[in-house]
Parts: C-alpha cells; sequence; structure tokens
C-alpha cells in the first residue's frame, strides 16, 4: 500500500494491533482528527471514543477506548492505552455495566471539571453504542 502507514495499539498487557493502514480517526480532547500518511506530527491525549482504523478501501476496524495518548511521527502512529477494547466484542451486558458504573461516578459531589468531562463524553457514547 503506498498511501499506508504503520499503526500499532499498545496496552499493558499486549500489542493489540500492529500494521499498516491507510487512515484513522481518534477521539482527542481538541475534537476527533483522522492521521492520513505524511501528517505532521503529533502527540496528543485521548478522550473516551471510537478508534476507527481504515486498513483499505472496504476493511474497518473499530475500538472503543476511555484514555490514551497518541503519538505520530515518520509514518508510524502509535496508541498507548489501558482502556481499549475492539467495539465488537462489548456486549449489550457490559456496556450496561459501564452505563451504571459511569452514573453513579457522575453522580457524586467531589468530582472535578476534568472527570466530569470524560464521564460525560463517555456516557454520551456509551448511550449511543447500546442504541
Amino acid at each position: 500500500m503506498e498511501d499506508s502507514f504503520k499503526l500499532e495499539i499498545i496496552s499493558p498487557e499486549k500489542i493489540i494491533f500492529s500494521n499498516n493502514t491507510k487512515m484513522v480517526t481518534l477521539p482527542s480532547y481538541e475534537g476527533d482528527m483522522s492521521v492520513l500518511k505524511n501528517h505532521i506530527s503529533i502527540i496528543t491525549f485521548l478522550r473516551p471514543g471510537i478508534i476507527k482504523i481504515q486498513k483499505d478501501d472496504n476493511n474497518f476496524e473499530e475500538f472503543f477506548v476511555e484514555e490514551g495518548t497518541v503519538e505520530f511521527s515518520n509514518n508510524t502512529l502509535i496508541i498507548l492505552s489501558s482502556t481499549i477494547t475492539p467495539l465488537d466484542s462489548l456486549t449489550k451486558e457490559k456496556i450496561s455495566k459501564m452505563l451504571e458504573e459511569s452514573k453513579n461516578e457522575l453522580g457524586k459531589d467531589n468530582l472535578n471539571d476534568k472527570a466530569r468531562y470524560i464521564l460525560s463524553h463517555k456516557l454520551d457514547l456509551l448511550l449511543r453504542i447500546n442504541q
């Protein structure tokens, strides 16, 4: 693939994904961003969202992520996260449990603005996925 770049998704336990890809869309705090070959170098943080990987013209893969860091340099994208899960492995039961936990956390009085922002994004995303 002439227009592809290297992508690695790494959790503390293992390498989750390692292959070439055409485009990756990431949920960063600055907003959703897409990375293509020859993108400028970046380092950013992930917020709760969906990582969309376009492996080729008709082949996509999606991951649910709560947090993490991203670095793109020299046509290599590295995503580090301890909370990343393939979207198709999220069951209704698991989503319902995460929804309940997020609602309980969001109801606490001692949350700072950052925690409230993250939980709100996570809750909105889980509600959309659960439909």
